[in-house]
């Protein structure tokens, strides 16, 4: 039996070899540890409440008994959706980086629970897929663009990476191989040329290759990379936008089409250009990530614009209250920032990872870990109906009936910590602010900080070498005037120091978190006109229950030029700290008023013209009081 892997050298999601061409190296996961805070909070609610109630979730849903019929321990049809079996590996990929996070021993039986199970359903040949095994008569890969047997196939892989990182086991791992296997005698220019619908497979072999170091793994990915672009969802009768195979990879200058779909891709073919020294890709990668930032992102780092088809829109097509924002979409954006990060050391794609994680990605999962957002709008009406399970005016689910994000939060927070510094020749770099401890070799820091409620992030440093070593720290790109040990530094890079290092010295870096308002780019109809408060890295938004004698949010305007007030709230969402500032209530012309609304038109009348108080609270921290009013752009008295 294998032997579980000391904490310091459990590899993270993302491992690339020794070979591969990137700037940056990352630490394995059990080298940094985030001991408390917001994020350590968040990861606490992850392990104590949302990772064994999703267990509990995918027994209720039927997810796990479809393997259990698929591998002969059960009779019965197939329950839920075709790629039912993506939400437990998941799940296993969260339970398994948690594990290496806290050595829970409960969770690694439960995940060894269902590694048997898994292993039971897989056929002969390697081919895993239970509701395809038991609902579609067994006829693979019948339909690509919506089967998703590819992605279900990813998810496998990369929980069973997880696995075998975190716990030594091979039990899932050998699950994996059989499948990959399977996979590359089936698929490919020498055998079927085809992909599939939903990309996430591309990621997934990469990394199998990086831990099993089988070559035909990352030449595999390296074909479905290629092969998209080239017609093949149009020889389904399939429009080819919607599933990222309009243009070749390597051509395409943007984004399109279903936003999670496009990340993952985009992500795995990152994977591939490290992985095969192929600057042209990475390079077309860097255009695509641009224009995605540029015109195609919501302020809180929400991807995708559009409810049909779960996708993004045209340039600067970003409507606030139809806004999609997939939780999904996010935890890929992070995924691709990430590895465009290792490739390249620009520090824009650590503040990416920044705006993602803590806008776009922590609205999706309440307080208490047990109910999430399936959507990110950014605003909601005062007389809006639920027209949809997903709708944000429902609140947040316990669940969905597609339930691809709760457990896609949950193995982002479990790996959270992958994500917060890298390593080069020269030194440790700190891209995500965070207190705890930084291990790299010979070098040990502590990390002390009230980020991102406030701006000082004190690194102590606890053992070093007797070299010279360069500790580097990002200062994001809203932080101009940010100073190092009182030195000024610029924003929008990383400020390093060079020096040898002795047990107790310590740099200071304070990053300026005074409230700021954004406007929004004129391009932007939906909100043109309009501001959005942001201090430090946190998005900011108006929720109705916090606002003065229940001034309508529809309503308020605010007052540019108003002071700021800033206050710590201990006692409010887990310990928030809010804004106050001074609007004022504006209403409709009566023709235009709408018949349902809430508010009695003479209140409205009323209250119309007054000047008052605006309280905003972090937008991630929204609808964890029911669901209510809510909106991020404030348009302007």
């Amino acid at each position: 039996m294998s032997t579980k892997p000391s904490a310091g050298t459990v590899c993270g999601p993302a491992s690339p070899t020794a070979g591969a061409q990137t700037r940056l190296h990352p630490l394995p996961l059990g080298q940094v540890r985030i001991t408390s805070g917001l994020w350590h909070e968040r990861g606490e609610a992850n392990r104590l409440a949302s990772i064994p109630r999703g267990l509990d979730r995918l027994h209720e849903a039927g997810n796990l008994r479809n393997l259990d019929i698929a591998g002969g321990l059960a009779q019965g049809e197939a329950e839920g959706r075709i790629f039912a079996d993506s939400d437990v590996y998941k799940w296993l990929e969260a339970a398994a980086w948690e594990y290496a996070r806290t050595g829970d021993e409960q969770l690694l039986a439960n995940q060894l629970s269902v590694t048997e199970v898994v292993g039971r359903a897989q056929a002969e040949d390697g081919y895993i897929d239970s509701v395809v095994q038991i609902r579609e008569n067994k006829e693979r890969y019948r339909d690509l663009p919506h089967s998703h047997e590819h992605y279900v196939a990813g998810h496998l892989i990369q929980a069973a990476v997880a696995q075998v990182r975190a716990t030594g086991r091979r039990d899932l791992l050998e699950v994996a191989i059989r499948l990959a296997d399977h996979l590359a005698a089936t698929f490919g220019p020498q055998a079927r040329d085809d992909v599939d619908g939903h990309p996430v497979v591309e990621m997934a072999l990469v990394e199998l290759y990086r831990e099993t170091g089988t070559r035909e793994y990352l030449d595999l990915a390296e074909y479905f990379v290629s092969a998209r672009g080239r017609g093949l969802m149009a020889s389904y009768g399939r429009e080819p936008t919607y599933f990222s195979d309009r243009v070749p990879v390597r051509e395409a200058t943007t984004v399109e089409g279903h936003a999670v779909r496009a990340v993952y891709l985009a992500a795995g073919a990152a994977d591939v250009a490290a992985e095969t020294g192929d600057a042209e890709l990475l390079a077309a990668l860097a255009t695509q990530y641009d224009s995605m930032e540029r015109g195609k992102q919501y302020i809180t780092g929400g991807l995708g614009s559009r409810w049909e088809g779960e996708s993004f829109g045209d340039p600067f097509e970003l409507p606030t209250d139809r806004g999609y924002a997939e939780t999904c979409a996010a935890i890929g954006g992070v995924q691709w920032a990430w590895r465009m990060l290792l490739a390249t050391g620009d520090a824009r794609y650590a503040d990416q990872i920044e705006r993602m994680l803590f806008n776009g990605f922590l609205a999706g999962v309440s307080l208490s870990g047990t109910e999430y957002f399936y959507v990110n709008p950014l605003q909601l009406r005062g007389d809006a109906h639920p027209e949809h399970e997903r709708s944000a005016a429902n609140g947040r689910r316990g669940w969905f009936d597609c339930a691809c994000c709760p457990p896609n939060i949950m193995r982002m927070l479990s790996s959270l910590g992958a994500h917060v510094a890298t390593t080069t020749d020269a030194g440790v770099q700190i891209h995500q602010y965070a207190n705890g401890t930084i291990a790299a070799g010979d070098l040990q820091l502590d990390v002390e900080t009230a980020y991102p409620w406030d701006g000082r992030v004190r690194v102590t440093v606890r053992q070093a070498p007797t070299t010279p070593v360069e500790l580097a720290f990002r200062v994001p790109a809203w932080a101009a005037g940010a100073t190092l040990d009182g030195a000024a530094v610029a924003a929008g890079d990383y400020a390093r120091v060079s020096r040898t290092y002795r047990d107790g010295d310590e740099i200071v870096l304070d990053l300026p978190m005074a409230p700021r308002l954004t406007r929004a780019d004129e391009r932007v109809d939906a909100v043109r006109g309009c501001v959005t408060i942001e201090r430090g890295p946190l998005v900011y938004a108006l929720e109705q229950c916090d606002q003065a004698e229940g001034a309508p949010v529809d309503d308020l305007r605010i007052l540019p030029g108003a002071p700021f007030e800033v206050e710590h709230r201990p006692d409010l969402l887990s310990g928030v700290s809010v804004v106050r500032t001074t609007g004022r209530v504006a209403s409709p012309p009566p023709a235009a008023r709408s018949p349902y609304s809430t508010t009695p038109a003479d209140a409205r009348e009323e209250q119309a013209g007054r000047e008052v108080s605006l309280v905003a609270i972090p937008y991630y921290a929204w609808a964890n009081r029911g669901p209510q009013p809510m909106r991020v752009w404030i348009p302007t008295a």
